[in-house]
């Protein structure tokens, strides 16, 4: 359920999408380690986990700071900025990877100490961290932005965005751009960063990253672009496949336009009907008459 802050704006911007495209970035010096699943179905019907990622070997490290709790199996749901974060939203999550379990081909193939749940926002649920104290849980802080959950029969953290420390090699950038209200600070460094990476997977995450930052920070990335015109080149060349896909669109806007008015001159000189040209244009009559009238005014 949506908090009573949420936007509209915020309805429309894909964060779901791009966090797991975050999360893929800040697990990409594992990412041959592990298994990544978008959107995984629990059940035919739709019910998915926003980022199931299960580690291919038993022996895994993981040096992102997201991935220090991770075992074999780890469920991941994630909260876009006008999202709250309840106790029933974590246990939630908790009878994902309960019923998550459920799914082996054989019994116990799923061990339930192989299993983990993160839980990511990008505010501190302040609310959700006094329930869980005054129902007998403990809240361990780990480093910045990391905060276990103990007490349950599974280990639980929830990953706060906006408090993460940004490491040297860029550790944490793609998660904390992920705001309504990114620092130019960041942003900054989360480019220099991403112009660094050079896998098509890599670079496409780094574009889907982009497009919601951008979305939910319009002011700050314009300022960043006037005042920076080497920043500004380097947001270009890190969008342009999303730049191409708008000129391509413009331009197919553009022949349908210019289909439209020579239609519209056919029907005025009472060469075809509207419904012929409707048919032409791929058009249902009414929209078709609807637009014709509309460009005779």
């Amino acid at each position: 359920m949506a908090d009573e802050g949420a936007t509209f704006s915020d309805i429309q911007i894909q964060w779901h999408a791009a966090f797991c495209a975050a999360a893929e970035l800040e697990l990409s010096e594992d990412r041959g380690e592990l298994d990544l699943w978008r959107e995984y179905n629990l059940s035919k019907k739709p019910l998915q986990i926003d980022l199931l990622v299960v580690e291919k070997r038993a022996d895994v490290f993981i040096k992102s700071e997201l991935g220090r709790i991770f075992r074999r199996h780890n469920i991941i749901e994630y909260k876009s900025p006008g999202d709250g974060l309840s106790i029933d939203d974590l246990f939630k999550a908790i009878g994902y990877a309960c019923f998550y379990k459920s799914l082996g081909e054989t019994v116990d193939q799923i061990p339930v100490d192989q299993l983990t749940v993160s839980l990511v926002r990008e505010g501190k649920p302040r609310k959700l961290f006094e329930t869980l104290q005054g129902a007998g849980f403990e809240v361990e802080k780990g480093s910045n932005g990391i905060y276990y959950v103990k007490g349950l029969f599974l280990p639980v953290q929830i990953v706060v965005t906006r408090e993460l420390d940004c490491g040297p090699e860029g550790e944490n950038l793609s998660l904390k751009v992920l705001s309504r209200s990114a620092s130019e600070e960041d942003v900054r460094k989360f480019i220099e960063m991403a112009q660094k990476l050079t896998s098509q997977g890599d670079r496409e995450n780094v574009d889907a990253i982009l497009q919601v930052s951008v979305s939910a920070n319009y002011e700050l990335y314009d300022k960043i672009k006037r005042r920076d015109p080497i920043m500004c080149e380097a947001m270009k060349r890190l969008m342009m496949d999303e730049i191409q896909e708008e000129k391509r669109d413009s331009k197919q806007e553009g022949r349908q336009e210019g289909i439209l008015e020579i239609l519209f001159g056919l029907v005025k000189d009472g060469i075809i009907s509207i419904a012929d040209a409707a048919k032409r244009a791929n058009m249902m009559v009414s929209d078709f008459e609807k637009a014709y009238k509309t460009s005779m005014l």
